[in-house]
């Protein structure tokens, strides 16, 4: 049963540091001691995401955001909030940091899942006992997909109506229409996957 997926899975932009104004009304920010960095876990690949925060305490600081391999230059407002948009090259994982600008303060990391659509299926029964492609016996708690091009043991994240599992490459296949993953009984379990359709995924 094929389906179609809607995900709402939800500038940087140069600036000058510290306080643009002179005389009695302008002050210099305290020194930054922390800054937080939000934004979605999930979001689907070459659409825009958000990432927020706040420098504390406040005051206008210039802020990085590192993504992806990508810089993301914004400042803080008078009260520490920031934000700055991004969009993904690609499906992947990826990892995002916030820090101020000319200090060693910086943000916990924060995970993202940018994934793409594809077509999956799923085997096993009838199966179980036989020998998989990268080694080991398919059983019915067995954990993982088979792809007919990823190294095996390659970590998969693969998400379906807000379930999320990562599991690795164990086995090849599929070799029916135009399915990229066969996923293992406990893996479509995990998802609640039907018996085929479109999965998102990271790879």
């Amino acid at each position: 049963m094929g389906m179609m997926i809607t995900a709402g899975i939800a500038g940087a932009q140069d600036t000058v540091p510290g306080l643009t104004g002179s005389g009695p009304e302008a002050s210099v920010a305290s020194a930054p001691t922390a800054i937080s960095l939000k934004g979605q876990r999930h979001v689907m690949a070459h659409r825009a995401v958000t990432f927020r925060g706040r420098v504390a305490p406040g005051g206008k600081h210039r802020v990085m955001v590192r993504v992806g391999g990508h810089k993301l230059r914004t400042h803080s407002r008078a009260g520490g909030g920031y934000r700055v948009t991004w969009r993904s090259p690609a499906s992947g994982v990826f990892t995002a940091r916030a820090r101020v600008d000319g200090s060693s303060v910086r943000s916990h990391r924060l995970p993202v899942n940018a994934y793409r659509p594809a077509e999956a299926s799923y085997y096993g029964p009838g199966l179980y006992g036989g020998g998989l492609a990268c080694g080991g016996t398919l059983t019915s708690g067995k954990l993982g997909v088979a792809n007919k091009t990823l190294p095996c043991g390659s970590r998969v994240t693969l998400r379906y109506h807000g379930h999320t599992v990562t599991v690795p490459v164990i086995d090849r296949g599929p070799y029916a229409g135009n399915r990229e993953y066969d996923l293992t009984a406990a893996t479509k379990a995990k998802l609640g996957f039907p018996s085929t359709g479109t999965v998102l995924t990271t790879r």
